[in-house]
């Protein structure tokens, strides 16, 4: 019977759509399951078969969910503020909202071709101002929220506010930028502008000075992950360290949390070993160095303060507000030109450039507090200002690049341990502390050296010992348009919320979306985005007076404020009350499995633990961890094809013959290879592009065969092959199936449309199976054990795979069952209606189709998984193999239920064994029980 892929997805696509298969009910007696796929983008350029390979996964995972009776969410959105749509915007002079939802549309359209079983119903666009309404209200709830270190959790500002009405700062245990100290009366005779300047110092989301990656192309700020090599990621333009006003997140109030909260989670070890390298829990001790001619100290963190008596040197990092202070006028001009220089490097470029130091000497030196011995103090850009407290004292016999910039500028390398004469050539990290310089010292473990060297720094009035994080606060201000508006106005000066009945503050529109011409952001172009204090609502900008109507805060929210909270919206998307009502998010909880790239680790994966630990703090939700079990997919590759131009011509040789000449190799598009051969059609590559119309052609043997290799599938390489076409030719199930069958889900692998044809194969036997001929037959008889035998194996090898995520071997493990049915000759019900099922989450539309064939009138997807008999896997019969000196001689058959003598015994009354014996007692016999026998005569 044909096998019509087209029309059958096309009806079961339809069919579920119309039905709302896959709505999801909150009122259930059924147990939960949250199943969920990160946050797509949608970009202009629509899915390529990269893109589906988590999607399948989790959808596989989700609809087999189903089949054992569970309530499962398996929602679908978008994320759809960035960066991306914007720079269109100012290319094209299109509206970001225009482009963002034909990408929507574009994305959509792919999606449901692809079959997934999303509850549309649900979806979310984190650029719909009835979403970053509740993005503004839980920003607004961090403003006037504080943490408190001695309940560990965050607080309304209230309870601080009372706090300092009745005891000033005594006893006050607080996450804050600088250490005040106040009395209560000195709070309750504080004027208003004065009050809130000292609550800006506790707010979970404040203001402050902070240096930033400034993109002045661009006109914002970047975060990290969006910088590469000193240029933006987008467009290649120079990234330069400067320091700006702007809003940030106190997520380092919960760096202790996020790291225990890992413990409790089932992700990847990479990925939890990069969350806990960036928080980067360190202990250690604080302390001041006096600064010679200067009221100043420098003061550092150690994690090694029994090493202090090796420093012989300071390193400040170059932001250090101390450097302008301290540097000479002799060395002025250096420091200065060194400053400028090092503002051209990401955070990131400095940490990773461990091999090349630099720096500059300031002019001054610093007291070593226990030898009193001066020390020069530099800058370095391998320090850095957000660590610790922005300088380090150097000791070159312990840290490799101490160690290199000792070198490098002729620095006093002092040995501290007695117990290694190589210590300074051969280990920068030794753990023995005796040390030369002080009898107190000597003879002490590493630990107990730690111990009293902090119990002497505290004695002294010189420092204490503290716990470090590296994790800082995160920058939340953009200087973008196409984001969310943050809700907040300035009064005297000072920043107030706008009030929740007054969400959302919906963005604005714009002449242009670049900065304005006095350098504000682009939300500085719009004619009507003023707060009107009386009248409580948006007003002309032009009527700003600073008495009713005040500006509004013109920067926008990064991409990450969006994305930190969507989970929590899918379980409540309408709620125009609240972001998500209690019992929906105690009902829904956590997410209990999450797909998506590892790129994600260090970002988005520790800010939305962070808001969601936060949300529980203020009562909103009530589990510690949005997203329970992680799995990172790993990339489809795709085989890029290149052409060799010949330098200063446009003449391409070909692949062979390229290197008798001096060649640029160029990506080209793999659309224009013949039949999916290496062959380049000439013809089309001319009318590929404009300047390669003139094209001219060294051939091979009257071809031209181009070089290939697997590369990461993008646009930019022209090796993207689009999964519309291959539904078209092989069918959304056939998609499904091979992406799974290409290897493991989190190993990355090479695509080879070729390779369908396999998989296609595979689906058409599936199909005869139910047919003789063009008529569809099934048969009620009741199956043979072997029928039953092949079925529950597939059962046992499934359930296995999908619990164990590994995708890859249940499609083989169809092909195997389905090859073995077809020699039996099998269309027995009780074996092909279990077989339907058993394959639905991998191929749903030919399994729908099957199932209504079957007399079923509704979807399979509800329909019970088949459970395992493991009677049906006993053997009757096993068939030993007899080796006799090592060498297999024939097999037997005998009942599985005989004991080892038994065998024995049957064996060696066999007459083909008594031949091989000729009346000799054999030395020795073993039996494998149901493997094998070996005898030794």
């Amino acid at each position: 019977m044909f096998y019509d892929h087209q029309q059958i997805e096309k009806k079961w696509q339809k069919y579920w759509e119309e039905k709302q298969t896959y709505k999801t009910s909150d009122i259930t007696d059924k147990p939960k399951f949250y199943v969920l796929d990160m946050f797509p983008y949608p970009s202009g350029a629509g899915l390529h078969v990269g893109h589906p390979l988590g999607y399948i996964a989790s959808d596989i995972y989700a609809r087999y969910k189903r089949h054992q009776g569970f309530n499962v969410l398996h929602p679908v959105g978008y994320d759809s503020f960035g960066l991306p749509a914007e720079q269109y915007a100012i290319q094209t002079g299109q509206h970001p909202a225009i482009t963002t939802e034909q990408n929507i549309t574009r994305y959509e359209e792919q999606l449901r071709k692809i079959g997934f079983s999303f509850d549309w119903s649900r979806e979310v666009r984190t650029s719909d101002a009835s979403y970053y309404k509740w993005t503004q209200w839980i920003f607004i709830q961090l403003f006037h929220s504080w943490y408190n270190k001695n309940t560990d959790k965050a607080e309304s500002i209230e309870t601080l506010i009372q706090h300092f009405e009745e005891k000033g700062t005594e006893g006050l245990n607080a996450n804050q930028n600088d250490e005040l100290n106040f009395t209560a009366e000195e709070w309750k005779n504080a004027s208003d502008i004065d009050k809130e300047d000292i609550l800006l110092n506790y707010r979970l989301a404040y203001r402050a000075e902070t240096t930033v990656n400034w993109c002045p192309a661009l006109g914002t700020v970047l975060a990290n992950d969006e910088v590469k090599d000193g240029k933006s990621e987008r467009g290649g333009f120079p990234v330069f360290q400067k320091k700006m006003m702007q809003w940030s997140m106190r997520i380092s109030a919960y760096s202790e949390r996020l790291l225990q909260g890992l413990t409790t989670l089932d992700w990847p070890q990479p990925l939890k070993d990069a969350q806990e390298y960036w928080i980067g829990k360190s202990q250690g001790a604080q302390v001041k160095f006096n600064v010679e001619n200067h009221d100043e100290f420098v003061e550092v963190f150690t994690t090694r303060p029994d090493t202090i008596f090796g420093a012989t040197f300071m390193v400040l990092a170059p932001e250090n507000p101390l450097v302008d202070t301290i540097t000479t006028e002799a060395q002025k001009v250096e420091v200065d030109t060194y400053i400028e220089e090092t503002s051209k490097k990401t955070e990131r470029d400095r940490m990773s450039d461990v091999k090349n130091v630099s720096g500059a000497f300031t002019g001054s030196y610093v007291i070593n507090p226990f030898s009193n011995e001066k020390m020069p103090v530099y800058i370095s850009d391998y320090v850095l200002m957000g660590y610790g407290t922005g300088a380090v004292m150097a000791v070159p016999a312990h840290d490799e690049r101490d160690h290199r910039f000792a070198k490098k500028f002729n620095l006093e390398i002092k040995k501290v341990v007695e117990t290694d004469e190589d210590v300074q050539e051969k280990s920068f990290d030794s753990k023995t502390s005796v040390c030369i310089n002080s009898d107190f010292l000597n003879g002490l473990s590493y630990d107990e050296a730690k111990a009293r060297m902090i119990a002497e720094i505290e004695n002294r009035n010189i420092g204490h010992g503290t716990t470090n994080y590296r994790q800082r606060d995160a920058i939340f201000s953009r200087q973008r348009y196409w984001g969310e508006p943050v809700p907040i106005y300035y009064k005297d000066g000072m920043p107030y919320t706008l009030p929740a009945s007054a969400l959302p503050l919906e963005l604005p529109e714009v002449e242009k979306y670049l900065p304005t011409e006095d350098g504000d952001p682009p939300l500085g172009n719009a004619k009507t985005f003023a707060w009107d204090e009386v009248n409580q609502k948006v007003v002309a900008t032009d009527l700003i007076d600073d008495v009713n109507v005040f500006p509004l805060e013109l920067s926008t929210m990064p991409g990450w404020a969006g994305s930190s909270w969507y989970f929590l919206r899918y379980m409540d998307p309408h709620n125009e009350e609240g972001f998500a009502k209690k019992e929906l998010t105690d009902y829904w909880g956590q997410v209990d499995l999450y797909i998506g790239g590892s790129e994600h680790a260090t970002g988005h994966l520790l800010y939305s633990r962070f808001w969601n630990m936060f949300l529980k703090d203020r009562g909103w939700i009530d589990h510690n961890e949005p997203f329970q079990k992680l799995i990172n997919q790993g990339m489809i590759l795709g085989m890029s094809a290149f052409v060799y131009r010949i330098d200063g011509t446009n003449q391409y040789v070909s692949k062979s013959l390229a290197n008798d000449h001096k060649t640029q190799k160029i990506h080209v598009d793999v659309s224009l290879l013949k039949g999916g051969s290496d062959e380049l059609d000439t013809e089309a590559f001319k009318q590929w592009r404009p300047d390669y119309a003139d094209a001219e052609f060294i051939l091979e043997d009257g071809k031209y065969i181009t070089d290939r290799e697997v590369e990461k599938m993008s646009k930019s390489k022209y090796n993207v092959v689009n999964p519309d076409d291959i539904c078209e030719e092989y069918g959304a199930d056939g998609l499904r199936l091979y992406e799974m069958f290409l290897g493991p889900l989190e190993q990355s692998k090479p695509w080879n449309t070729q390779g369908l044809s396999g998989v296609y194969g595979f689906l058409k036997k599936f199909w005869n199976l139910y047919f003789n001929g063009d008529v569809f037959e099934v048969s009620d008889e009741e199956p043979t054990k072997a029928e039953y035998k092949v079925l529950h194996t597939l059962i046992k090898k499934v359930v296995f795979d999908i619990e164990n995520f590994s995708f890859n071997t249940s499609v083989s493990s169809f092909m195997i069952a389905v090859n073995e049915l077809q020699k039996l000759k099998c269309n027995k019900r009780n074996i092909l209606e279990p077989l339907a099922v058993i394959i639905s989450p991998y191929a749903p539309h030919i399994c729908e189709e099957l199932w209504n064939l079957l007399g079923h009138s509704d979807s399979i997807e509800f329909e019970k998984f088949p459970e395992l008999n493991e009677a049906y896997l006993v053997e009757d019969e096993i068939e030993y193999p007899v080796s006799v000196n090592g060498k297999m001689k024939f097999k037997i058959s005998l009942s599985a239920q005989f004991s080892a003598k038994q065998v024995e015994d049957l064996v060696i009354l066999d007459p083909k064994m008594q031949q091989i014996l000729e009346g000799k007692t054999p030395k020795k016999i073993i039996v494998v029980p149901h493997r094998i026998v070996n005898i030794v005569i």
